[in-house]
């Protein structure tokens, strides 16, 4: 049985992830989203597969300023950065090859 689902509710402000250094992965969404759920057979493999990628699952929703700063409008959206700067994002994805899409644009910045 997979491990229950869990999103951050404690996320850091714009300004801390603007100054993350390196390659860092948001997840917005929540733990009882279908979607969600669903998404991580996706997920899970592509992210694991970049060791030195940070992963951060954050939970979203109304008065979530973290993801009304990046325009998060869908569950699960995934956020790929550089050096705080956005390189792609991924919405929804429903196969290993969405995820891959987004991450791989770290391969060409």
């Amino acid at each position: 049985m997979a491990a229950p689902l869990h999103y951050a509710s404690d996320a850091p402000d714009r300004d801390e992830v603007d100054a993350m250094p390196g390659e860092l992965a948001l997840e917005f969404g929540t733990a009882w989203c279908p979607h969600c759920q669903g998404a991580q057979s996706a997920l899970q493999p592509e992210l694991a597969a970049r060791p030195g990628l940070r992963h951060l699952r954050i939970e979203d929703g109304p008065g979530r300023p973290l993801g009304r700063s990046f325009r998060v409008k869908l569950w699960p959206t995934l956020i790929v950065l550089r050096d705080g700067v956005e390189v792609s994002r991924v919405v929804r994805p429903t196969s290993r090859e969405d995820v891959a899409a987004g991450l791989a644009a770290l391969d060409r910045t």
